[in-house]
């Protein structure tokens, strides 16, 4: 059979779709065809475009298969409906504009990959303004990972928990785990700039009284001893060395009541690191953005686990490319 280029034609314009999206998202392109079909002049003109601007933008949803001719105009695929209409529960259009805006440091990825070391400046650092852009743009990718927790663990049905969100961000996992049931209450730890955001979403969400937040450092602050049900590490674990997981695990352990559990949502690979595409080409980012982070494997986080103190880790799949990890 012959081989076609085609895939790594598609590969090597990658860049090209993404500031193609990450433009339409940011024209709010899909909330206006969603109300209905238009030509290229009519959205220039709604959205305060440059009429060959907003041409080549529809050309190119056209040739992402984001949009489609309706008529003399262009509307909407059901994709785009669904996942990149602005305020819809689904919408995942911000996490292409933190890609777009990572496209200067994607250009030294042959440079650290010789060296092993992320530039200076892009890791570790406490209340970057990155987590500010990325943190609302995530929150579409983990409310499913929110829910099939709950579900997992019968949250609805818990009665009046308490948990402790480590790196919480957004505050998604208090949303949805709030609304499946009323009696819970949060607390969310993480640096003060992500907590105002938290703050902001979980308010609009009405879970303002049953959440509160500890701005700080949860390499140094303490989780204090059997005050929480629950407790959750979300995509956190992916940009901590194995000591510092550790670490973070065993004052989970002192800080869970008995019979509670720890929740931790994240890329996982298999052991022979084989998994979804989209993990393992994380790790690129893992490369760019820490100094020895990683996709952990799953004897990585059992490992870790237990030697934190937890007796027994289970893993769960997701509808999206995270597993879950339960630690009792």
């Amino acid at each position: 059979m012959e081989l076609s280029p085609e895939p790594i034609m598609q590969i090597s314009i990658g860049p090209w779709a993404c500031s193609i999206l990450a433009a339409a998202v940011e024209h709010r392109a899909f909330a206006r065809l969603e109300e209905g079909a238009m030509s290229a002049e009519e959205l220039a003109g709604r959205a305060g475009l440059s009429g060959r601007g907003a041409q080549a933008l529809l050309d190119g949803l056209l040739g992402l298969g984001l949009v489609e001719k309706k008529g003399g105009g262009y509307g909407n695929t059901p994709l785009a409906s669904q996942f990149l209409v602005e305020g819809r529960p689904a919408f995942m259009g911000a996490f292409a504009r933190v890609n777009l805006a990572e496209a200067a440091l994607r250009t030294r990825f042959p440079e650290v990959v010789r060296t092993g070391t992320p530039p200076e400046g892009t890791a570790d650092e406490a209340e970057n303004p990155f987590w500010e852009l990325l943190v609302p743009a995530i929150a579409g990718l983990t409310a499913p990972v929110a829910q099939a927790a709950a579900e997992t663990l019968g949250v609805a049905k818990a009665g009046a928990i308490s948990v402790l969100d480590v790196g919480g961000g957004s505050g998604i996992y208090a949303v949805i785990w709030g609304k499946a049931n009323r009696e819970a209450r949060f607390t969310q730890l993480d640096w003060a700039n992500v907590n105002r955001i938290a703050r902001d979403i979980t308010g609009k969400a009405g879970l303002g009284e049953r959440f509160e937040t500890i701005d700080g450092d949860f390499h140094t602050t303490d989780f204090g001893a059997a005050r929480y049900d629950f407790g959750i590490y979300s995509n956190i674990a992916h940009q901590e060395p194995p000591r510092d997981n550790v670490a973070v695990f065993r004052k989970f352990r002192k800080a869970i009541k008995p019979g509670g559990a720890l929740i931790v949502g994240d890329l996982v690979l298999s052991d022979d690191r084989t998994g979804h595409p989209f993990a393992l080409m994380f790790n690129s980012t893992m490369l760019l953005r820490t100094k020895e982070g990683s996709v952990w494997t799953r004897s990585d986080y059992e490992s870790w686990l237990k030697e934190a103190g937890f007796s027994s880790v289970s893993f769960h799949p997701t509808p999206t490319p995270t597993t879950l990890v339960v630690a009792r």
